[in-house]
């Protein structure tokens, strides 16, 4: 065989290989031009048959020409195809824009949330007597300054303070409702005590009781014109100063009360309505209760309506629910006293369960220092009756009396089974669940030694409350037939807290079931079901 003829079969061979796998110097005479002169590499004869084939690819793939396109856009079956995609389109989004509509037509409403001051949000927390408070050597409006972020744990929403002012035991012309004891401080020392109160967001409540050191606190019924001038010159020197409200006690020994009252209170609405007025009375009975609500818009009353040791369940719902009518459903206060403990009027044992109702009642809670550890008058021998040091630390157990364990306030911070641990977390419940805030009040049917209620506010979380004031264990037998259609009681609920250890916080109740220990409070909670 010749060499060309080598040659011309080795060619062919080529030909016959995938593209992709022929050399790049590959070429058959068919494909590429002659070799040049001096055996030159053939790659650039690859490269226009590359080019030739994309020349061919793009002559193939035109596409329809302007002429083509709109004849064929032109055509019935596409103006057809067109117009159904059209109407498929609006009937979709008039159809989604009609359920939208049914949905926010048929949803359920909101209910306005009404308006609320500062004192409705929270707890006020008296404190009457500084030394007993802060010990007798820090017994000034100094010491107190630096127990700001205790109050604020607590998270109280008023300081009602004093009285602070100079008196000179039943003496008339030696009493200056103006001026600062001096043993207490200076006005300076006020202002300090308001700036920093506001930070922690606490009003403070000014008590101006004017002869708080006497026998009688409106001095003789003789003087009373002097007095009642005295106080409104006061209201608006404080005012100025920057005080939120005031608080006068004992007006059941003021003649013509409620007058008074009425007319004090529009000096300080006329301030600000933002400003409040608290009377507070010794008195139980509600017909004298009454009459100093009878002019007095937005006055709060402090009294020993509900101080009575014994009451059983059965007798608190008569005595709220009276309460509450009577006052035709008015923002009010719950408290056991104008001043005292809430150990001076119920058993030790029953302090927590007191603590959950007026917590959880609807209306403002008031309590007095000391009742967050369950302070009582006779704790420490050598002590007044009337205003017992406040147990901050060991250092407060200056006698040599027997002191029983987790009393002070520092044993009790440390303790989440205290007192004082379930002091705050109601305090903090009721200042952030609108339920508990301004919900609705209804009560239940139950056992005689239980007083059972339900707290609800349009679609929020719902609370139960469940108190058990008898020496026994008690089923629930919870009844919800005098609710009305808008509140109702699911089959099971859960516990949020308990007044006594031992069950679990989160577990799910069943209500057929419940069953409270003596002297038991339970706070429960369930959802809104529409």
């Amino acid at each position: 065989m010749s060499q060309d003829t080598e040659v011309d079969m080795k060619e062919v061979e080529l030909n016959e290989l995938e593209p992709e796998k022929q050399p790049m110097n590959a070429a058959s005479g068919a494909a590429v031009a002659p070799v040049m002169a001096g055996g030159a590499e053939k790659n650039g004869l690859v490269k226009n048959k590359v080019a030739d084939d994309e020349a061919e690819v793009a002559a193939k793939f035109t596409g329809l020409s302007k002429e083509e396109l709109l004849k064929v856009a032109s055509s019935p079956g596409w103006v057809r195809t067109r117009w159904a995609l059209l109407l498929l389109f609006w009937l979709g989004w008039l159809g989604m824009l009609a359920g939208a509509v049914v949905i926010i037509v048929r949803a359920p409403r909101c209910r306005e949330l009404p308006a609320q001051s500062w004192w409705h949000k929270g707890a006020l927390y008296r404190i009457g007597d500084l030394q007993a408070f802060l010990g007798s050597n820090a017994g000034n409006l100094a010491g107190l300054n630096e127990r700001v972020d205790y109050l604020s744990s607590l998270k109280v929403k008023g300081l009602v303070l004093g009285p602070i002012h100079k008196n000179l035991k039943d003496d008339v012309s030696g009493t200056n409702l103006e001026q600062i004891d001096p043993t207490l401080g200076s006005k300076e020392d006020f202002d300090s005590l308001l700036q920093s109160a506001r930070k922690k967001s606490i009003r403070v409540i000014l008590d101006l009781t004017p002869n708080y050191r006497g026998q009688n606190s409106w001095f003789h019924p003789s003087q009373i014109d002097t007095v009642t001038t005295k106080v409104k010159n006061a209201l608006s020197f404080w005012l100025q100063a920057g005080v939120d409200g005031f608080q006068v006690r004992d007006v059941e020994n003021l003649a013509n009360a409620s007058a008074f009252l009425a007319e004090w209170q529009n000096i300080t609405k006329n301030f600000s309505e933002d400003r409040l007025l608290i009377a507070g009375t010794e008195s139980s009975n509600i017909q004298h209760i009454l009459s100093l609500l009878e002019f007095a818009k937005d006055l709060l009353v402090t009294s020993s309506y509900l101080s009575d040791p014994n009451l059983s369940g059965e007798r608190v719902k008569f005595l709220v629910t009276q309460y509450l009518n009577l006052t035709d459903s008015r923002w009010c206060s719950w408290s056991l006293s104008q001043a005292r403990l809430l150990t001076s009027s119920v058993p030790a044992y029953l302090l927590r369960l007191y603590q959950l109702l007026l917590f959880t009642l609807p209306g403002t809670p008031v309590f007095s220092y000391g009742d967050e550890i369950g302070l009582q008058a006779a704790d420490v021998l050598g002590q007044p009756m009337k205003a017992p040091f406040m147990l901050w630390d060991e250092s407060s157990f200056n006698t040599s009396g027997s002191i029983s364990s987790n009393m002070s306030v520092k044993d009790q911070s440390e303790d989440p089974g205290s007192v004082l641990t379930l002091f705050r977390r109601l305090s903090d419940y009721r200042g952030k669940e609108r339920s508990l805030l301004h919900g609705d009040f209804h009560t239940l049917s139950s056992g005689p030694s239980l007083f059972s209620y339900i707290r609800q506010w349009d679609q929020n979380e719902r609370f139960l409350v469940v108190l058990n004031f008898g020496d026994m264990g008690q089923p629930a037998r919870l009844g919800a037939s005098s609710l009305p259609a808008s509140a109702s009681l699911p089959a099971r609920v859960d516990l949020l807290l308990s007044t006594q250890t031992g069950r679990e916080e989160g577990a799910s109740l069943e209500l057929e079931h419940l069953k409270l220990e003596p002297h038991e409070g339970l706070l429960l909670r369930f959802p809104y079901v529409p």
